[in-house]
């Protein structure tokens, strides 16, 4: 199988822009994933952000994660389980609206980190966007606008830890599921592996690299795409040695922005539009409960709620 696709992003300000923009498009209709090294986010900051998250891991969520092995008798499992994740989580809200300083238990240099790197991070997100639309030949500005909503998009993060885990055969790190959203960008750990991708009907390992930062694409981006772009299942293998960081950025259309396919790709497609048209947010109710199965019939829910609603057009700024 060909290697998981790395992109160096450094490489699309020289002469070597065409070749990066048609490895970043092979990723995006191939795989749904690719990894980003010189994105220009410091490392510095993210080597802090990496310490902050794993001390506080240790000092605040550590305990409450063994209560919850114990109180639900997980290390004595004797038939896989399926109902749960081998994770220690806990979100952050950047957009619309910050929830960083409402976070209990956060050092007050951890708040600053993450805030920084969620700046960072939104950057890179409607740069990586704008590339989307290049390859898609679709105008600068047209994913972010789609995502926009009436209030911007929705950004927020999710911090996990997956601690060892003394039964992975039996219980997932993360059982598997395509993303809701729009983008992705995963800063993962550098030593611990775990992270996986069906591609062809196999599972395959992303590998871990220092100062990376991992892209996927979700649901929302295959909707407007009218399907060239797919979003992709993977899951996470708990692991008998090590515990994992991910902290998992998603950057999603706003609550109210209407989604679906962009009219120039169904223009050229021969089974024209494929996608239905909906509220993000009626998604995101849907999807909740349905999260760890097939997306396909979430669209076509979505779709047989859009036969009997008038949806105006899609909200722009």
């Amino acid at each position: 199988m060909e290697s998981f696709p790395v992109i160096d992003l450094e490489k699309l300000n020289g002469e070597e822009r065409g070749a990066t923009m048609a490895k970043i498009k092979d990723a995006c209709e191939n795989w749904g994933f690719f990894e980003l090294v010189n994105h220009g986010i410091s490392h510095q900051l993210m080597d802090g952000v990496e310490r902050l998250t794993k001390e506080h891991y240790a000092k605040c969520m550590e305990h409450k994660f063994k209560q919850m092995v114990a109180s639900k008798g997980l290390e004595a499992a004797q038939s896989e389980v399926d109902d749960i994740d081998w994770e220690s989580t806990f979100h952050l809200r950047h957009l619309p609206v910050s929830n960083i300083s409402e976070v209990p238990d956060l050092e007050d240099d951890h708040r600053k980190a993450m805030k920084q790197f969620a700046l960072e991070l939104e950057k890179l997100a409607e740069l990586l966007l704008d590339l989307l639309c290049e390859n898609l030949g679709l105008e600068k500005g047209y994913l972010k606008r789609a995502f926009y909503g009436s209030k911007g998009p929705t950004f927020g993060t999710k911090v996990s830890n997956y601690p060892p885990c003394p039964k992975p055969d039996l219980i997932k790190g993360l059982r598997a599921h395509t993303d809701a959203g729009g983008i992705i960008l995963l800063f993962q750990d550098e030593k611990v592996s775990g992270l996986q991708l069906l591609k062809d009907g196999q599972w395959v390992d992303v590998p871990p690299m220092r100062h990376s930062i991992v892209i996927n694409l979700g649901d929302q981006l295959e909707v407007i795409t009218n399907g060239k772009y797919k979003s992709i299942e993977h899951r996470v293998i708990a692991q008998t040695d090590g515990n994992r960081m991910s902290i998992a950025s998603f950057y999603n259309p706003g609550s109210d922005a209407v989604i679906c396919p962009a009219p120039e790709l169904v223009e050229k497609e021969e089974k024209g539009q494929v996608y239905p048209k909906f509220v993000f947010e009626d998604y995101m109710k849907l999807y909740a409960g349905l999260k760890f199965q097939a997306k396909e019939p979430r669209f076509k829910a979505m779709k047989t709620m859009e036969s009997s609603t008038n949806l105006g057009p899609i909200a722009t700024v």
